[in-house]
């Protein structure tokens, strides 16, 4: 995520963090973990958390290959980064007991403290270095490699134009890491407490290639672990005894169901089988929100993320930037925004979220579908066609991803006097074709990973990148403003590309999320994060 002005809004942003019974702070210098009831040594009664994941079974539980928020989340349960949020929104200090920073700020010294990885070996420099170096490792493969080309030569390796030793990663000792970054990067330690920058245990991963798939294999060093994994049915964690900061850790078991309907998600949750329904993980039915708004039950926080449909621009016609343009541009988000998803979105014409948008005004005119009617007659005479081919719109089964589907299906119906085949599939089927290029258009989102618009430009380059667009201006931009140090002058650099990729359109923007949740009046200290993350180590749910 982003802003034009990268620390400050920082501060902003996350000053806003929501919890769930908890109010919260701006960042400040990290520090020693926050001073909670149960780090003072009350003994609390065993508390269990139980939320929904409507998306099924997580694509993976990897670290270093996680790249959606259920990945993320089950990731963040089971394993702790040198830096981490707390209960009051403030970076810490985690598996790091401190740190410093070069006055030129290239170079990052971290100095770990005691700590174990849940089959009580300990956790080391080199279990950062070996996976750090494992993500950029072109043959991981790993769709979130560019998040660690901020490291000196991180990109090259990736790239194969380099080798592991070049990478700017070294343990010195057991207990010192020392990092060093291509060009001076005020976020990066934000980005160290992100989950592609969690350790992996380098004996584990390296005896079993599927280590991640079983909790009998499952290792993290975080605070709970995997006890159970009913595939597409239940994930059960328990709380980490060897967890260095156990005693801030209230939850004895954290239980993520995997119920797809929202209406059974909802059900769930008023018959008390559910402590949280809703976002980040699950969903409310759109039909009850105006209901659960007036009763004040639920809870609503802006995220910096965008849901937007991808173009697979290596085929016709979508190969064709005004075809494209025309589809992006016939589309109503007013519609959808309120009579669709009320209450979880306001209206995109761009791709940046509101926080950090060069042009707050958007880039087009919504729903303009004059406009759109004359660019699609232009692009198909530069593709010397008469016809559209079979126009096919795929996206991941939810409620709210079948409505939205339907709503511009039939927008484009009358707009263009076509008819848009749609396709749905389970959500790790439709990533994985997405990946593929099995698709013309598909459905998406992007919910920022740090604060910096950057982070959502990377998502048309590299492994990410599922609509295979390729821009040479815009490539040189990000790379002319990773090296640009004063802020305004990057910020320039940053709204020239925002400008082309809105020309381009490889992605379609549709809206801005909002979260929408309901907990019981029990639960505590969920952290969701500005960025729509949630982390479940603070949580209490002390019933009476």
């Amino acid at each position: 995520m982003k802003a034009l002005q990268r620390l400050s809004l920082c501060a902003v942003l996350l000053s806003s963090l929501a919890f769930a019974g908890c109010g919260g702070n701006g960042p400040q210098d990290a520090a020693k973990p926050a001073d909670t009831p149960a780090a003072q040594g009350q003994q609390a009664a065993a508390q269990e958390l139980r939320v929904n994941l409507n998306t099924g079974d997580p694509s993976t539980i990897d670290p270093g290959l996680a790249e959606d928020i259920p990945s993320m989340s089950v990731a963040r349960a089971a394993f702790d980064g040198l830096l981490r949020l707390d209960v009051n929104g403030q970076l810490k200090e985690a598996v790091a007991e401190k740190y410093e920073v070069s006055p030129d700020g290239l170079t990052y010294t971290f100095h770990l403290r005691d700590s174990k990885w849940s089959n009580g070996d300990p956790v080391t420099a080199h279990d950062f270095e070996y996976a750090w170096k494992r993500v950029l490792n072109p043959e991981t493969a790993s769709g979130y490699a560019y998040q660690l080309y901020y490291l000196k030569n991180g990109q090259a390796y990736n790239a194969g134009k380099a080798k592991a030793e070049d990478v700017g990663v070294k343990a010195t000792d057991d207990k010192t890491l020392v990092v060093t970054l291509e060009n001076p990067a005020p976020f990066f330690p934000q980005l160290v407490a992100s989950v592609t920058y969690f350790p992996v245990n380098k004996k584990v991963v390296e005896a079993n290639k599927n280590w991640a798939g079983s909790p009998d294999t499952y290792v993290g060093n975080g605070p709970f672990v995997l006890k159970k994994w009913e595939h597409k049915s239940v994930i059960e964690l328990e709380k980490n005894e060897s967890y260095w900061d156990k005693d801030a850790v209230k939850l004895s078991k954290l239980t993520i169901n995997m119920i797809e309907d929202a209406n059974t998600e909802l059900s769930m949750f008023e018959k008390g089988d559910l402590d949280w329904a809703g976002s980040p993980l699950g969903d409310l039915p759109l039909d009850a929100l105006d209901a659960l708004k007036d009763s004040g039950k639920m809870q609503t926080q802006a995220t910096a993320g965008t849901y937007w449909y991808v173009f697979n621009t290596t085929q016709p016609p979508f190969s064709n930037k005004k075809i494209r343009q025309a589809f992006a541009y016939a589309v109503n988000r007013k519609e959808i925004s309120e009579n669709v998803v009320p209450y979880k979105s306001t209206p995109a014409l761009g791709i940046l979220p509101p926080t950090m948008a060069f042009n707050p005004d958007g880039y087009f005119k919504d729903g303009d579908v004059e406009t759109a009617k004359k660019l699609l007659a232009e692009g198909m005479k530069e593709l010397g066609i008469s016809k559209l081919p079979e126009i096919t719109l795929s996206y991941n089964t939810t409620e709210v991803n079948q409505r939205i589907a339907t709503v511009i299906q039939d927008q484009w119906r009358k707009a263009f006097g076509i008819e848009v085949k749609l396709v749905n599939k389970e959500n790790k089927v439709h990533r994985e074709q997405m990946k593929a290029g099995n698709f013309q258009i598909g459905r998406a989102s992007w919910i920022g990973d740090f604060n910096d618009p950057i982070n959502f430009f990377e998502v048309f380059k590299g492994g990410l990148n599922t609509s295979k667009w390729e821009n040479k201006e815009f490539l040189a931009l990000l790379d002319q403003s990773a090296k640009e140090a004063d802020p305004a002058k990057r910020n320039e650099i940053l709204k020239k590309a925002d400008a082309i990729v809105m020309d381009e359109m490889p992605a379609m923007p549709i809206y801005y999320f909002t979260y929408a949740w309901v907990k019981q009046d029990t639960v505590k200290d969920v952290v969701v994060d500005p960025l729509g993350f949630i982390d479940f180590k603070y949580a209490s749910n002390e019933k009476k």
